[in-house]
């Protein structure tokens, strides 16, 4: 097998993340699809890979399988200039991917997913609740970012990767972020930065609320 596989849904920001980091990293991989709407994440085959059924995984060439968008930046990004040597800095990141995982992708990802595919309408309680807490996610980035270019140590890290990776479609989320200037410039800053792709997809039609089979309501 190749040095790296990964099991991939194009339309998942977590997989995308994954995808940016290897393409700026230069690395080969085999890029697996895995269509988590008809039902490839429910087969036993794919438990024995990933229990919790999720994606992305980043399979190693002896066989051993890493899953969690987060850990796998860390294990990529181990070693090279994305993921600080010192010890303050590196809990920075981690900092930021947490928060990536509970606030950014929770609010942006979960409101433009369940937005998109016609499980909420806008007026939905619950719609109205994540957009809050998007817009709070977007106006701490965009007080952190009016005094630094990056998230860590004005350096580009994977702590950038992660919660680049939901907020650059805040937009499809139905979320204004004109009101926050020095988040806009930060996008700006990562679109730029060598190597850089955004190649996420849209939600096909099997994603609609009823329409395909999978671990996600």
């Amino acid at each position: 097998m190749p040095a790296l596989r990964l099991y991939d849904y194009s339309a998942s920001a977590n997989c995308y993340k994954a995808r940016l980091l290897l393409a700026q990293l230069g690395l080969e991989y085999e890029r697996v699809a895995v269509d988590i709407f008809a039902g490839d994440t429910l087969t036993d085959e794919y438990e024995l890979l990933n229990p919790h059924r999720s994606t992305p995984v980043l399979q190693l060439r002896d066989g051993r399988a890493l899953v969690e968008s987060n850990a796998i930046l860390w294990y990529l990004a181990t070693g090279t200039p994305f993921l600080p040597d010192d010890p303050l800095a590196q809990a920075e990141v981690c900092r930021w991917l947490i928060y990536e995982q509970t606030d950014v992708m929770f609010n942006i990802g979960g409101l433009r997913f369940r937005l998109i595919t016609g499980r909420w309408r806008p007026e939905h309680e619950e719609a109205q609740h994540r957009h809050a807490g998007a817009l709070e996610a977007l106006a701490v980035l965009d007080r952190h970012l009016a005094e630094r270019a990056f998230l860590v140590g004005d350096r580009y890290s994977i702590a950038d990767i992660a919660v680049f990776g939901y907020a650059h479609v805040a937009d499809e989320a139905g979320l204004d972020t004109s009101g926050y200037p020095s988040f806009r410039a930060w996008l700006e800053r990562v679109r730029a930065q060598p190597g850089f792709v955004d190649d996420l997809e849209p939600y096909p039609p099997n994603a609609a609320v009823l329409a395909g089979a999978s671990v996600y309501g």
